[in-house]
């Protein structure tokens, strides 16, 4: 009895260095696109749909098997897509979601307050902005979307820090010292465990100048549907044109965002329990 799905002898990809991986790449790409296409479908059926030999799909084909992008079926012989495929696409999904969630409410802000407006997510050890609505000031904050900020010194990172398990929280910042960007930065794990309690409890973080003098950035907390943090929503803007004094009026205004960029999301609050 077969007890794996059809193998040819491996070998390497024909060329050689960077130009050979590539071309693996794009030939396995094309491979889990014509199954996606197929829903299911025999060795044969794919590699004739993707114009290569028997013997370069199925090599192709057990590889993205072994990484759980592809399944094979022993009793009918047919493949189909895995769950690390349909996982991969789930996070695009979500993604998705989050900014078509998030674009009125951010463009609202901007329009609202003529500064600019941040989404960002965390992913390890950092925030990583995936989101921007630019103001229309001469001088107006600007990040490119994929830049990370470290999580202990900006409002973003701040956020999507206080609401983690607190061994999760430590693990991910670490027993410090921190570097220190400018002399307002935390640099160490007692000065940030204090000021992530205070996020907690205010359901905001501030930015002051810590990450870069002369910028004061405000950061709320969205919320999904599981009541879990899954992004922070940020205004900033030089101090010259955000005094602290300012700081209840913009917060009032991110909040309001916030919340409604999380009710999209499926996010309630709880009867009695105020996260905002």
């Amino acid at each position: 009895m077969t007890t794996n799905p059809p193998r040819q002898k491996t070998g390497r990809a024909r060329g050689t260095g960077d130009a050979g991986s590539v071309r693996t790449l794009e030939r396995g790409l094309s491979v889990l696109t014509a199954l996606a296409d197929f829903g299911e479908a025999t060795l044969t059926q794919i590699a004739r749909q993707v114009g290569l030999s028997a013997s370069t799909a199925s090599r192709l084909l057990d590889t993205l098997r072994q990484q759980g992008y592809v399944e094979w079926e022993e009793r009918s012989g047919l493949f189909s897509v895995g769950l690390r495929a349909y996982q991969v696409g789930a996070a695009f999904s979500v993604r998705n979601t989050l900014l078509g969630a998030a674009q009125p409410e951010m463009q609202a802000l901007v329009d609202d307050l003529n500064e600019t407006a941040n989404l960002a997510v965390r992913r390890a050890g950092e925030a990583v902005y995936v989101h921007q609505v630019e103001a229309r000031q001469m001088m107006r904050m600007f990040t490119h979307i994929g830049a990370v900020s470290p999580l202990h010194c900006s409002g973003v990172g701040k956020v999507l820090s206080a609401w983690l398990p607190e061994g999760e929280m430590r693990s991910l910042l670490g027993a410090g010292p921190y570097p220190a960007y400018t002399p307002h930065s935390l640099t160490t794990l007692a000065a940030l465990t204090r000021e992530l309690e205070a996020v907690r409890a205010q359901g905001y973080a501030l930015d002051d100048e810590e990450r870069e003098l002369g910028v004061r950035c405000l950061a709320a907390p969205i919320w999904d549907a599981r009541r879990e943090v899954v992004a922070a929503l940020s205004i900033s803007a030089p101090t010259s044109r955000f005094p602290k004094k300012d700081i209840p009026e913009m917060l009032e205004r991110v909040r309001a965002a916030s919340h409604q960029i999380s009710a999209r999301l499926g996010w309630r609050p709880s009867m009695g329990l105020s996260q905002f």
